[in-house]
């Protein structure tokens, strides 16, 4: 069964994480991805461990747990781009591209012929995605930028973490870096929808993805709540700006979130805690009531849910259609039968560890379903077969730019 993005060559400039997070889903939709690392390092996050991936006898590799997360599915050449022969050797293989992704500083690419306007008159057709920080314009697109500066200038901080009345209170940055694959997926939407419009006319055109654009692209309703009310929206922890009751509860014994949507679930909620009376008062009876009296609303509801042990609320939330979930730690993720169910840990062979446990893309293609064709590969590990395959080098001249230290 052919994949989505059969005979999409896509040549990989992008280090770290949004860039990679990118090319990792276009090789699982079926795209040939070129990663072109650094001689001798590579990828910085090869080395942001431990963990490390542990060789068949059980003893750590070289590739860290953080770079194995965004990169399978590709072929890494090693290039010293800084050089003119290997910077002529990215362009070569820029010119046989359908799409290159880059995340270097505004105009770090220039100087090696390697920017967008050094190469749209050779490559009418590439689909060139510049991501960086601030984007291409404005007073900050200079500046380097990293996920966790677009997490506190996008707003998202200033949403996420418990309140600043109660201990624990301020801002929080997101427990994974939300800004960066955010942008990652926005920048595969971009580049899809490019290829359309190459399909079209074929024409291809410059993506210019920022973090910061695209995080606060993520607020969403938060947004809207600003902008419709004019009030900067507050941290509620793990509370709803708006809806209600819809937070992680104490129950008897161990916490459970409960997440009213609408107010049929919180008459049917109230009618199984014993406090019909609730839903029947007219400052809770809709969500627009609970919400402007949240402060009386919410200790009630509190105390209910201490009433019962968790067994009990999952069993009569389940019986009633109230939703409702629990708070798992990665152990429980990975062993819980929905989880398992639609097979969302894989194993691939691996030329180190014989096997490497990841997760699957979450896209679910009938007709052009995802492949898993190569692991997160070694460093340089394609090199010389990249450089016969796109620009039919020998054997005897990939090993003198080896001698060189080009390649």
């Amino acid at each position: 069964m052919p994949a989505a993005l059969d005979g999409i060559l896509v040549l990989d400039l992008s280090r770290i994480l949004a860039g990679p997070w990118c090319t990792q889903v276009l090789a699982d939709l079926g795209a040939d991805v070129i990663k072109v690392e650094r001689p001798g390092r590579g990828d910085d996050t090869r080395h942001w461990g431990p963990p490390f991936l542990k060789d068949a006898d059980g003893n750590d590799t070289t590739e860290a747990a953080y770079y194995l997360s965004a990169n399978r599915g590709k072929r890494s050449i090693t290039i010293d781009m800084a050089s003119e022969e290997g910077a002529r050797i990215v362009r070569d293989l820029a010119k046989k591209a359908d799409i290159l992704v880059e995340n270097y500083k505004l105009g770090g690419l220039k100087k090696y012929g390697l920017d967008y306007d050094s190469l749209k008159d050779d490559c009418p057709g590439l689909i060139y995605c510049s991501v960086t920080g601030f984007g291409q314009t404005g007073p900050y697109a200079p500046r380097a930028g990293y996920d966790f500066l677009a997490q506190g200038m996008s707003g998202f901080m200033s949403i996420t973490g418990e309140r600043d009345d109660l201990p624990g209170g301020g801002p929080q940055k997101g427990g994974v870096a939300i800004s960066d694959l955010t942008t990652g997926l926005y920048s595969t939407i971009a580049i899809l929808a490019a290829l359309n419009h190459r399909h079209s006319t074929g024409e291809g055109q410059h993506i210019d993805m920022a973090l910061l654009d695209s995080s606060i692209a993520l607020m969403a309703n938060q947004n809207m709540n600003y902008l419709t009310s004019g009030v900067p929206p507050t941290r509620y922890g793990n509370a709803h700006p708006n809806l209600l009751p819809y937070q992680v509860f104490e129950t008897a014994d161990d916490p459970l979130i409960i997440a009213i949507g609408n107010d049929d679930q919180f008459k049917r909620f109230c009618d199984l805690a014993g406090a019909s009376e609730l839903a029947a008062d007219e400052r809770y009876a809709t969500n627009p009531a609970r919400i402007r009296n949240r402060d009386t609303l919410m200790p009630q509801v509190v105390e209910l849910v201490k009433q019962e042990p968790r067994a009990w609320w999952v069993e009569n939330l389940e019986k009633r259609s109230i939703p409702y979930g629990v708070v798992n730690n990665f152990e429980q993720v990975f062993a819980d039968p929905q989880v398992q169910a639609r097979g969302m840990k894989i194993e691939m062979p691996h030329p180190t560890a014989g096997t490497i446990p990841m997760v699957r893309s979450p896209v679910n293609l009938e007709g052009s379903p995802p492949v898993y064709k190569r692991p997160p590969p070694l460093l340089g590990e394609h090199t010389g077969e990249v450089l016969a395959e796109f620009l039919g080098m020998s054997e005897a001249e990939i090993t003198r730019l080896k001698d060189e230290k080009v390649v």
